[in-house]
């Protein structure tokens, strides 16, 4: 029911779903409280534009980012755990699994292994049984592994956790089963602070190895560059507003993660 309830909060708590909402709200009011409709189509507005400018996406993005602890030069370990969230399974008509933007991870943990950081992959992610079925995350990141060239040897997988949560508790019982204690723990730097206080939580010491930047140095000095950088950067887009709705996301889950006492 959790996991059920956290895919419903984009309904009501991200710019787009809260728009949404506003509007068809706005459509009820619309004959009997025209005032109150303008209102709320008003405040709809505001929230696409606020929640897709450069300047408050890029400035919501960098505050999680900035905590992701880039650690030069990288220790080694005695595992990298690569967490799941970066695959598409290999539904017709894909020949094999895809990468999303977040697939950084996967390439950053086979450089780290190539590197000699440690000498395990544990790939940590299942596959949510309404949204088909089909091999976990876990599996689709093997795959890719071993194409990329890792032995098959050398990777570990957790095919069922389908939250961070739940990578983390998964991952703690192979770990314990292979007597590991330290950890290269791979993900989206903007998902990292979350990550790390709950494999923190469950006991793993964990050395943060954050991949899938998506605020750098010149993403926030070019809107300061000229005024027609400026404007384009005020102006409203599909790809910052899911920037931000992610951005959300990590908040919330570090609301919610606080209050169930799994940080």
């Amino acid at each position: 029911m959790f996991l059920f309830l956290s895919k419903l909060l984009p309904l009501v708590l991200y710019p787009l779903g809260f728009a949404c909402l506003l509007l068809v709200l706005a459509l009820i009011c619309l004959w009997n409280r025209p005032r109150l409709a303008a209102w709320m189509i008003i405040l709809a507005l505001v929230v696409l534009l606020v929640g897709s400018n450069g300047w408050t996406t890029n400035g919501l993005v960098r505050s999680l980012e900035a905590r992701a602890k880039v650690l030069d030069p990288l220790p080694n370990a005695e595992a990298i755990v690569v967490l799941g969230g970066c695959t598409r399974p290999a539904f017709s008509p894909r020949p094999a699994p895809d990468l999303t933007e977040a697939g950084d991870r996967v390439f950053y943990g086979a450089q780290l292994y190539r590197d000699g950081k440690a000498p395990r992959i544990i790939l940590s992610g299942g596959r949510i049984d309404w949204r088909g079925s089909g091999p976990s995350e876990s599996g689709d990141m093997a795959t890719i592994l071993e194409q990329l060239g890792i032995p098959e040897d050398a990777i570990l997988q957790d095919p069922n956790s389908l939250n961070t949560y739940q990578n983390a508790v998964n991952v703690k019982r192979i770990l314990d089963e292979l007597d590991i204690h330290r950890i290269l723990l791979v993900t989206s730097a903007m998902h990292m602070p979350r990550s790390r206080l709950i494999f923190k939580k469950q006991g793993i010491d964990v050395i943060p190895a954050p991949t899938d930047f998506l605020v750098t140095a010149v993403d926030l000095a070019e809107p300061r560059s000229s005024r027609k950088a400026m404007l384009l950067n005020a102006l409203p887009d599909a790809e910052r507003l899911q920037k931000f709705s992610r951005a959300l996301k990590e908040y919330y889950g570090l609301a919610i993660y606080w209050l169930r006492g799994w940080i």
